[in-house]
C-alpha cells in the first residue's frame, strides 16, 4: 500500500469524519511543527516525540501566535471546541498513517488539559487594577 500524503489523507478522513475542518488538519499539522521545533531547541535537536499535553501546549502558544483574540472563534469555525477535538484529530491522522504514536500514548491526554477559555480568552482580557483604597471617613462637626 502506498503512503497518503497530507492532502490525500484528509481527504480519505474527511470523507469518514466530518466534524473537523480541511483547515483545522492544516493547522493542527503546522501547530504540530512548531512544537517539534520548540522541543527540538531544549534537547540539542535531536529527534523529538511529543505527548498529547507537549502538543497541546503548543498548539495553545502556537494558536495564540497565529490568531490572537479572534482564536475561539476560528477553532469554532472548525468545529473544535475543547482539547479533547484536537486529540480526534491526532488519531485520525494517526489511523492514516500521517501521525505517529508511541505505546504510551492515548486519547485519554487529550482530555481536559485546559479550557478554551482559559487558554485562549483571559490572555486577552483586561488586567484588573485594584480599587484605590478610600480614606476613611472623619466625621465633621459642626462648630455650634
Amino acid at each position: 500500500m502506498q503512503k497518503l500524503d497530507f492532502t490525500e489523507a484528509v481527504e480519505e478522513i474527511l470523507a469518514r469524519d466530518s466534524r473537523f475542518d480541511r483547515d483545522a488538519y492544516i493547522f493542527l499539522r503546522e501547530a504540530l511543527d512548531f512544537t517539534v521545533a520548540q522541543a527540538k531547541k531544549n534537547r540539542d535537536n535531536r529527534a523529538v516525540h511529543v505527548s498529547g499535553q507537549q502538543l497541546l501546549d503548543g498548539i495553545r502558544v502556537f494558536a495564540l501566535k497565529q490568531f490572537g483574540p479572534m482564536v475561539v472563534t476560528v477553532l469554532e469555525y472548525w468545529g473544535i471546541q475543547r482539547c479533547e477535538h484536537f486529540g480526534e484529530m491526532v488519531y485520525n491522522l494517526i489511523q492514516v498513517g500521517i501521525f505517529g504514536r508511541s505505546e504510551t500514548d492515548s486519547l485519554e491526554d487529550f482530555k481536559g488539559a485546559y479550557s478554551f477559555h482559559e487558554a485562549f480568552v483571559l490572555p486577552f482580557q483586561p488586567a484588573t487594577a485594584p480599587r484605590p483604597r478610600r480614606p476613611p471617613r472623619r466625621e465633621v462637626r459642626s462648630a455650634h
